[in-house]
């Protein structure tokens, strides 16, 4: 017999006629066969209640008459009539027992139903030759008693209905001679037999679409009790409160209980929480996928029992139509034999090996769930990435096994920072990605990106080093069903990039201007690539001069770009654009022998002063460049001065110090540049062999000024320099009171635009030869000045008197005033709508004198007042509003 699939066509006019008979070529047709039997064990039993009520209809009507000739013809006819029913329902039920073949039993029920109606005529016929019922309605009556129950039994088989009906017209032909009775007859049979074709075709068509979902039904059982009794895996499906709703045996197993024992329980209560730090990863990374709703797979855990039992878990959130939650459906599978292996192979599909995190592909799977999720939570995702600072130099210095110990706890803070808020995940080298699902406020979004800032900026101690580095963040947020995973990574790496260029250790948001931005970068760094090679580099010298004396003593090497159609780019701009694309080596290395072959033309006693980055400075063949520059200029290592950032201690190592002492090996001096603007650490200067520390200019800028600190810094730094026997140099001087306050404070040499702004190799030799230079510059610094002339009252001589202040700054003002004045005295001056300030008369004219503020004046106070209104209630579109915090943000 063949096998085939259930199939869905409807049985025609033929088929609903002939099922019954035919022989099942398929099994669907057997299915369906055996069915149709079985609808047919109550025709012997109906048979038979007919004809024993036929027997009792005789016996009732005969009046007693049993003894003719006839009535044993009658009666022997009914029991013949019943040995069939018996006889048929014996065949019925050895067919139940021996399953026979439906088209044997049908035939042989089809027989039996018409020798039932044969008989029943037959007897309808002798009936009428009893005299008590001879010409009375008794034959009609058996007649139509035998046909109702013939009819009965066989409206559900068009083959018995075909000889029910055949049987009763050739019946009621042959012993009834009223033609009205046996058309009628003939007419009912052909529409019982027309009633049973329609039900039989309706009720094969609805027999095979029950076989076809039953199949499926039984497939796709079969395919889970074979992929439960393999031993491969079971299945779970929870509600949306994560209880149980189903669970497999084999789960239940594990626990040694019924699987009805765990319904209703919280499947995260069949989890165990354990100390293993694999296991407690994982189960995160599950609670995360579940309290986030998101798919997830593979994900391995622990079963809450007393043996070591492992589970991979996947699944799926389930949603309606309408997004809301209905629960998760998935499969687990039991790792407890293979769950060293399979749980290495599905973590490095999935996470970084080394530190954990999920990876690359794992974090893009996990920020497009997010995206996609946030178009049924209606609420947008928040993508970070972040970005190590000065990692590479670690790596550099320190080795990789440093570098990937550095990655580990860097990891762990990661984590820490962002905690329930979103995933972090590790791209790659020193790159990390945060997602955070339907978190998008700025002011939460800033408030985790200091923090993670401050988390990785602090030190490190790993194997005896301690290691500092930082962190840049790029931001960039998603809106629901408008974003793609594409799009918001390319922002993110343009905030990033912001945030870099901001001057590291920033976290920038995204703004649509930084597409222009990132392309003119990427442009000015490919020409930035090819300026040395051009020409378009050069090297330009600002005086160093002794602060006694005024003799100068060098000149400090500072790199210029001239675009061939920008012009002059700023060293601000391009610098940091060197150090990221890898050039800044190249250029270091043009400098520095551009500088040493030009200070080979000056006087033996003026120095050369060359900055070396970070990234030279921990190059291990920065020592071997120096001296070779040094012979090929020969110029005497004494007049090169490498000035160093602070920077080149954040890996605190021994190739640090052994890059200082090859350094001093060769004679060359060095310098502390930028002092006091970062960490400032005394270490540093008790660690390396410094012969000059460079006081920086936000120190040196306004120092004369009584309104701030800055001449005391220059002191502590000046005594800490003496003490140490370390020349100084203050850096940014351009006013004659600050270099009247630096010769003061005994700063060795000055640096600034008073003694010459940054100027050509040629002029730099002319200044050199003069060995002599002379400050040019302004007195003092001007402070910002309100033009607007000001009202006031002051008591001058005892007498109240009008005044008007004309150039007021937040040191004095003039003041014009009908009534002399003399130098040195104090005034309290009431400033209309604004209040008194008190100060010190320090010239006076003719009708004008100069007042300096005993406190620095607030210049806002001149600001007219505006009148302060209650803002106007209005409504906008909430996305107006996003893009407002975006751009405030």
């Amino acid at each position: 017999m063949t096998r085939s699939a259930p199939s869905d066509e409807k049985g025609g006019l033929a088929e609903g006629l002939f099922f019954d008979i035919r022989s099942p070529d398929t099994e669907e047709h057997e299915a369906i066969a055996a069915q149709r039997v079985a609808q047919l064990n109550h025709v012997p039993l109906l048979l038979g209640i007919a004809h024993l009520l036929c027997l009792a209809a005789v016996v009732v009507l005969s009046r007693g008459e049993f003894g003719s000739i006839h009535a044993m013809y009658v009666f022997g006819t009914v029991a013949l009539a019943l040995g069939c029913d018996a006889a048929g329902f014996a065949l019925l039920s050895l067919a139940r027992r021996h399953q026979l073949n439906p088209r044997t039993v049908t035939l042989a029920i089809g027989l039996l139903v018409g020798l039932s109606g044969l008989m029943m005529s037959f007897f309808a016929h002798l009936s009428s030759w009893i005299p008590a019922m001879n010409g009375g309605p008794m034959l009609p009556l058996l007649i139509g008693t035998s046909i109702t129950a013939a009819a009965i039994v066989s409206i559900e088989s068009p083959p018995l209905a075909v000889v029910s009906a055949v049987v009763g017209t050739i019946g009621t032909a042959l012993f009834s001679d009223n033609p009205l009775f046996a058309g009628s007859i003939a007419a009912l049979s052909l529409l019982v037999v027309g009633y049973s074709v329609v039900g039989a075709r309706t009720m094969i068509a609805n027999a095979r679409q029950r076989l076809a979902l039953a199949h499926e039904a039984r497939k796709a059982l079969h395919f889970v009790t074979e992929f439960e009794n393999s031993g491969r895996g079971w299945f779970w499906e929870t509600n949306s409160r994560g209880t149980l709703s189903y669970v497999s045996q084999q789960l239940a197993d594990d626990f040694h209980t019924h699987p009805d024992a765990l319904l209703g329980r919280q499947f995260t209560d069949l989890l165990s929480v354990d100390q293993n730090g694999d296991v407690m990863r994982e189960e995160r990374t599950l609670g995360f996928h579940l309290s986030a709703r998101f798919p997830f797979s593979d994900v391995v855990v622990r079963a809450a029992t007393n043996d070591d039992v492992h589970w991979s878990l996947s699944g799926n959130p389930i949603f309606d139509q309408r997004g809301r939650f209905l629960g998760f459906r998935g499969i687990g599978t039991d790792l407890t034999e293979q769950r060293r292996n399979e749980q290495e192979i599905s973590r490095l599909a999935r996470f970084d090996s080394l530190t954990g995190l999920p990876n690359r592909a794992m974090m893009r799977q996990t920020l497009e769930e997010a995206l996609r999720n946030a178009g049924f939570r209606r609420k947008g995702c928040t993508l970070f990435l972040i970005d190590l600072d000065r990692f590479k130099n670690v790596n550099d210095t320190l080795g990789h096994p440093i570098g990937d110990a550095l990655l580990r706890q860097v990891a762990e803070r990661l984590k820490l920072a962002i905690g329930d808020h979103g995933q972090v995940g590790r791209l790659g080298g020193d790159e990390f990605k945060a997602v955070l699902p339907g978190t998008v406020e700025t002011g939460l979004l800033e408030s985790l990106a200091r923090t993670l800032i401050d988390q990785v900026s602090r030190p490190y101690q790993i194997e005896g080093h301690r290691v500092q580095i930082g962190a840049s963040v790029g931001i960039a947020i998603g809106d629901p069903e408008r974003s793609c995973a594409d799009s918001l990574i390319r922002n993110a790496d343009l905030a990033l990039y912001a945030a870099k260029a901001a001057g590291r250790g920033k976290h920038k948001f995204y703004e649509a201007s930084m597409h222009s931005e990132a392309s003119d970068r990427q442009v000015l760094e490919n020409d930035l690539r090819q300026a040395i090679d051009r020409g378009e580099l050069w090297v330009a010298y600002q005086p160093i001069v002794r602060s006694a004396s005024e003799e100068v003593a060098g000149f400090e090497a500072l790199v210029r770009w001239n675009h061939p159609t920008r012009g002059p780019v700023s060293p601000e701009r391009f610098i940091p654009l060197a150090e990221e694309s890898g050039l800044i080596p190249r250029i270091g290395e043009f400098v520095l022998r551009t500088a040493l072959s030009d200070a080979a033309k000056w006087p033996d006693a003026v120095r050369i002063a060359v900055n070396l980055s970070p990234i030279q400075f921990n190059d291990p063949g920065i020592v071997d460049l120096v001296s070779s520059a040094l012979d090929a200029s020969k110029v005497r290592a004494e007049r090169l001065e490498l000035e160093i950032t602070e920077g080149v201690f954040l890996t605190d190592s021994d190739a640090t110090d052994d890059t200082f002492a090859r350094l001093k090996a060769l004679g060359v001096r060095l310098a502390l540049d930028d002092f006091g603007t970062g960490y400032s650490s005394l270490g540093y200067l008790r660690k390396a062999p410094f012969d000059k520390i460079k006081i920086d200019q936000s120190f040196v800028r306004g120092a004369a000024s009584s309104t701030n600190r800055n001449s005391a810094i220059i002191r502590a730094i000046v005594t800490l320099a003496e003490t140490l026997g370390m020349d100084t140099t203050a850096e940014g001087v351009e006013t004659h009171d600050d270099l009247a306050l630096i010769r003061e404070l005994g700063v060795s040499q000055v640096q600034g635009y008073i003694f010459g702004k940054p100027m050509r190799a040629v002029d730099a030799s002319e200044v050199a030869t003069k060995a002599h230079a002379e400050a040019d510059g302004f007195s003092c610094i001007r402070e910002p000045r309100q033009r607007l002339m000001r009202r006031a009252m002051a008591a001058i001589d005892g007498k109240p008197t009008e005044i008007r202040l004309r150039n007021i700054s937040a040191m004095g003002a003039l003041v014009e005033s009908d009534r002399p004045v003399s130098p040195g005295g104090m005034l309290t001056i009431d400033i209309v709508g604004v209040g008194p300030v008190v100060g010190t008369v320090r010239w006076a004219q003719a009708g004008r004198f100069g007042v300096q503020f005993t406190e620095a004046f607030d210049l806002t106070r001149l600001a007219p007042k505006v009148e302060k209104r209650a803002p106007s209630a209005m409504l906008t579109p909430w996305y107006v509003n996003q893009q407002r915090d975006l751009a405030a943000g």
